[in-house]
């Protein structure tokens, strides 16, 4: 068959159906008001004729409403499908969208403006996640439509957090609890400047208004206090990706360091992170928790499946994606929502 030399419209295609133009309409945008075998054959005469579908652009200038969510991520879409913590948030907002007859738009913050789709400008709302690389993409975006800032703080707009500084102070007190000869911490991304390796006294770091990263170290802090440690004599490694390649490097140096040196206690800002380590401390025959004792953060399903699991803190990330979608299409009232976390003992660090 040939292409069809133009596009044939929705009122075409249901005219060639015999059926009405809401029938097309809801088999394309509301498919559980159809039988399946009507939706079905809605979808095999549409791709017979050559018929993509409904028109974003011509609905967003109709009804005012594009039907379309854009999720502005921080870091890469590569990087993001991989990591389990965006991933699992990306899973809650695509379960509420999907459930709305909403589209997902996945962006990158490391795309330039002119570099972005042109349906980014249709878009009913944006979920913006994770600390941006820099802001002109997000004053790029129109202001006329809501935004919803997940892990970080945009604006005055409404957020959705877990309580980084409380759950980060709970799992350095049960750390604590047993006297380490030597502590050190591991961090994500804390200063304003590219930092792989441990932090010096020229770099600044990064507020806790722009980094999750900041009220974890804050936790920290209050737990070391507490227990007699001098922050200040603590040692600090940055690591400026959550991946097992940005992040060996750097926990490798710390491993390798003479005994007297070497942290005996690791309080780190992730699971990727301490699971990392955990994976280095075996192949130099260091045992874990005899010899290194390691914290994570995020709770994500291979620090649990793996020996010996880890102990760290889980937040909910899926119900995160859930919160953040639901105020997007209006159906919670916007406001910062603040989501509790769960500290989990495992025998890293019992």
């Amino acid at each position: 068959m040939s292409t069809p030399s133009r596009h044939i419209t929705l009122k075409e295609l249901a005219a060639a159906l015999g059926v009405s133009t809401a029938t097309v309409s809801n088999a394309f945008n509301r498919p559980d008001q159809l039988s399946p075998q009507l939706r079905q054959r809605v979808f095999s005469e549409a791709k017979r004729l050559g018929y993509n579908g409904p028109d974003a652009k011509a609905r967003s200038l109709r009804t005012g409403r594009s039907q379309i969510i854009a999720v502005i991520l921080a870091e890469s879409l590569t990087y993001s499908l991989n990591d389990a913590v965006a991933s699992e948030l990306l899973s809650g907002i695509a379960e509420v969208l999907d459930e709305q007859h909403h589209t997902l738009l996945l962006l990158s913050g490391r795309q330039s403006p002119g570099q972005l789709p042109g349906s980014m400008s249709i878009a009913d709302g944006f979920i913006i996640y994770g600390l941006m690389p820099s802001m002109a993409l997000i004053e790029t975006l129109p202001t006329n439509r809501p935004r919803i800032a997940v892990d970080f703080n945009l604006d005055g707009q409404p957020t959705v957090h877990i309580d980084n500084q409380p759950a980060s102070q709970a799992i350095a007190n049960h750390a604590l609890a047993k006297r380490p000869r030597r502590v050190g911490i591991l961090t994500l991304r804390l200063t304003e400047q590219p930092c792989n390796g441990p932090l010096s006294d020229d770099l600044t770091w990064l507020t806790a208004e722009q980094t999750i990263t900041r009220e974890r170290l804050d936790g920290f802090y209050r737990a070391l206090e507490a227990h007699g440690i001098a922050p200040d004599t603590v040692p600090i490694w940055n690591v400026e990706e959550n991946t097992h390649e940005v992040c060996a490097p750097v926990i490798a140096r710390i491993l390798d360091l003479p005994d007297d040196e070497r942290p005996d206690l690791l309080l780190c800002m992730s699971d990727r992170l301490a699971l990392t380590a955990l994976t280095l401390a075996e192949q130099r025959g260091l045992r874990v928790p005899e010899d290194l004792r390691l914290t994570g953060f995020d709770g994500i399903a291979e620090g649990q499946y793996r020996a010996p699991r880890l102990t760290t803190v889980r937040q909910d990330s899926v119900e995160k994606g859930r919160i953040a979608a639901r105020m997007i299409l209006g159906l919670d009232p916007p406001g910062d929502q603040r989501l509790p976390t769960e500290l989990i003992i495992g025998e890293s660090c019992p």
